[in-house]
């Protein structure tokens, strides 16, 4: 038998900004970047995509645009802003997918230019794959808009749409080439928005870091009421935490099963189907996250003095821990509970889970005891009914 065997490894490195202002003209930051990429005697092109709701909400921002990125060096802008709608819908949208394929291809968008996606985690998560897939990879930039775009998924490697009910089922692992986190931006979120980001937050702090957990405690009621200074300090540390595991665990592109970032993922994934995505991303994971606290309490690897604490501090930030699809239905466990085996097939091996053995410390099983599942949900239920 002949064989050759193929074996390289590929370096990626980005940079995520924290500012204000990105497109004043006295801001630096996307200027000097993208001089940075620049290519003597050629002029590359930039082709910017944004989130209706974000342009509605910052009047003038288009003409911004348009205006910073007539100085910068070496660049033109294709066309004027792309502005598409924003939310999750947007991911179960396959005609806007082909569209933003197309856009791509009319303005000649090539893998020496860039794509900036301007928006929430959805609109990012969905330009992200159309110029991953356009060309093989056109570069894109991400400036995300929202408190859980800003601290967990726009600072990551991932892209995707949901097929058929499925969420993120097509997709790609698409280093960024940089992301700019304006704060500004958040300053006009609805309150549900801002609070529900904060979740993300939650999550990682629970799987890695004790103290941060301890810094959300007090500072709870000033970021759940909207304190921006606050929620700068979180987003930078959330977004630093993030970036330290994708670097730093060894599967940046979760080739094995093993997914510590998922904690309390596996049924918020499945509520967010089940509601239509009525129900926010961040407030299915707080929801996720209280079941599995009070769950690894009930197996014993978790106390129940920490669960509580868990549990207390999304009730401070007015997440929800609680929702009805969870719970059983004519004596079969709920469609939630159900959802564990297709988390399973997303994960593409063995069923993982996180869980918790400590408040910072993050650890996986392999199995889930349905009963106590459903304990851990009437659990809840009897706490959320008097509270």
């Amino acid at each position: 038998m002949q064989q050759i065997q193929q074996s390289f490894s590929v370096n990626y490195s980005y940079g995520v900004f924290f500012t204000q202002h990105l497109f004043a003209l006295t801001n630096p930051y996307l200027r000097d970047f993208l001089t940075s990429q620049a290519a003597p005697g050629y002029t590359k092109k930039l082709l910017v995509i944004a989130d209706e709701g974000v342009i509605s909400k910052h009047p003038g921002l288009q003409e911004q645009i348009g205006t910073y990125c007539a100085i910068i060096s070496g660049y033109q802008l294709a066309a004027p802003v792309v502005i598409i709608p924003g939310g999750e819908s947007v991911k179960n949208d396959e005609d806007l997918f082909y569209k933003l394929v197309d856009t791509i291809d009319q303005y000649g968008i090539d893998r020496h230019s860039f794509v900036l996606a301007i928006g929430g985690g959805a609109v990012l998560d969905l330009v992200g794959y159309a110029a991953a897939v356009s060309h093989r990879g056109v570069r894109h930039i991400r400036i995300p808009t929202t408190v859980l775009s800003q601290n967990d998924s726009g600072v990551g490697v991932k892209n995707g749409i949901n097929y058929k009910g499925k969420k993120n089922f097509l997709g790609t692992f698409a280093p960024p080439a940089a992301v700019f986190n304006d704060s500004h931006f958040l300053t006009t979120l609805d309150i549900e928005d801002w609070r529900s980001g904060i979740a993300e937050a939650v999550k990682v702090a629970l799987i890695k870091d004790a103290s941060f957990f301890e810094w959300l405690e007090m500072n709870a009621q000033p970021l759940a009421e909207g304190n921006l200074p606050a929620m700068e300090t979180l987003v930078y540390r959330c977004a630093e935490l993030h970036m330290q595991h994708i670097g730093g665990a060894g599967d940046p592109f979760e080739s094995g099963s093993s997914r510590p970032l998922d904690f309390g993922h596996w049924s918020a994934h499945k509520l967010e189907q089940l509601t239509n995505f009525t129900l926010r991303h961040g407030e299915a994971v707080s929801i996720g996250m209280a079941v599995d606290s009070v769950y690894a309490s009930l197996l014993g690897m978790l106390d129940t003095t920490a669960a509580a604490r868990i549990i207390r501090l999304l009730e401070l930030l007015q997440l929800p821990v609680y929702h009805p699809l969870l719970e059983m239905q004519d004596g079969m466990p709920s469609a939630v509970i159900k959802g564990l085996q297709e988390f399973r097939e997303h994960l593409g091996g063995r069923l993982t889970i996180c869980l918790l053995k400590a408040i910072g410390q993050g650890a996986e099983v392999h199995e889930m005891d349905v009963a106590l599942l459903n304990q851990a949900v009437e659990n809840i239920k009897s706490r959320y009914a008097n509270s």
